[in-house]
């Protein structure tokens, strides 16, 4: 429940989110870069807090944020999906949507596991590079057993990751032949973030931004069936558990399905039957950044940069392979599908 306790916290959020997206501005005006104000606000949200500028009174304000905003903000998020994108993608466009996000989930949780890293880490880094950055990794983290710090870690790659790829797919997409709607899918099935990929696609021509958007857009959709899915598989794997361990009966089972991706699908088939004006559809993307910027700055502000260091150049491998995995998929799928 919301109280007067909270106000600090949710004050401090709201003011960094600010800042947050006052650094995207002067970015995007004054280089070719695209930062995402969702990064910056996580990474703000750390240095204050590990600097010790955060007085102890905003901390439950800031855990308010990181857990309840980050929620609503992804119900919101759905409002900028339908169904109809999936119509217009087609079979052979959904086939590859479907197969790069499996094979890159899996693959990047089964090599990070070979590579020693923790479990939590590997599900956020492979849901970030498999569906769509920062926004992926923070709608998981509730279901898995991941901390602050991987979190964190986690979209510190897809960021990285997705910056190099603003620079090297379009040279690259020249090499293999690439152009036009076929090179606007392959961006949308193997950019990480939203704005990089909308960054990327913008070295190609309008069918190239047309096909990035709609393919990403659609792997976007996959988030809630993800979350669900590693939800009730957590929540077996725990019962099991239980089961043979009663010592561990306080143990929190995760909901089968989490109520904030309910809320997601409802936003998704809000704008599915209803046509929503764009003004409304503006101004729910404004809310929806605003939500989670707010949140990530909660989340970072729970992180402990010496856990960061510990954990060493591993991360950033996996990251840069699960990038070099995605990329390679999309680019063979749109080939033999005949993506056009």
């Amino acid at each position: 429940m919301l109280t007067t306790k909270h106000l600090p916290g949710l004050a401090v959020a709201a003011l960094v989110a600010a800042v947050a997206f006052i650094v995207e501005s002067l970015v995007k005006n004054n280089t070719p870069l695209v930062v995402s104000p969702l990064v910056v606000a996580v990474v703000l949200g750390a240095l204050i807090s590990n600097f010790g500028l955060l007085p102890e009174t905003c901390r439950i304000g800031l855990g308010f944020s990181a857990r309840n905003l980050l929620r609503l903000g992804i119900v919101v998020l759905g409002l900028q999906l339908s169904f109809a994108q999936v119509r217009e993608l087609g079979a052979p466009g959904l086939a590859l949507v479907i197969i790069v996000v499996t094979i890159t989930f899996a693959g990047t949780q089964w090599l990070g596991k070979k590579m020693g890293l923790s479990h939590g880490l590997s599900l956020l880094v492979a849901t970030g590079f498999s569906i769509c950055g920062a926004s992926a990794i923070a709608a998981m983290r509730p279901v898995s057993d991941a901390d602050d710090d991987e979190m964190t870690y986690a979209i510190a790659l897809v960021t990285i990751c997705g910056t190099l790829a603003i620079f090297v797919l379009p040279p690259v997409g020249e090499i293999i032949g690439f152009s036009g709607a076929q090179f606007g899918s392959w961006v949308g099935a193997s950019v990480h973030d939203v704005a990089q990929t909308v960054a990327t696609a913008a070295s190609g021509n309008e069918n190239a931004q047309h096909g990035a958007i709609v393919v990403k857009l659609t792997r976007v959709m996959l988030l809630a069936p993800l979350v669900a899915g590693v939800s009730f598989t957590r929540r077996r794997k725990l019962n099991r558990t239980l089961a043979t361990q009663p010592d561990k009966s306080q143990a929190k089972l995760p909901s089968l399905m989490p109520l904030f991706i309910v809320g997601f699908l409802a936003a998704v088939t809000v704008n599915s039957v209803f046509n929503l004006p764009n003004s409304v559809l503006a101004d729910a993307k404004t809310i929806e950044k605003s939500l989670l910027a707010c949140a990530l700055v909660g989340l970072g502000a729970g992180v402990d940069a010496r856990k960061l260091r510990r954990v060493g150049s591993r991360p950033l491998a996996l990251g840069l392979i699960s990038w070099v995995l995605i990329a390679t998929l999309s680019a063979i799928g749109v080939a033999l599908l005949n993506i056009s």
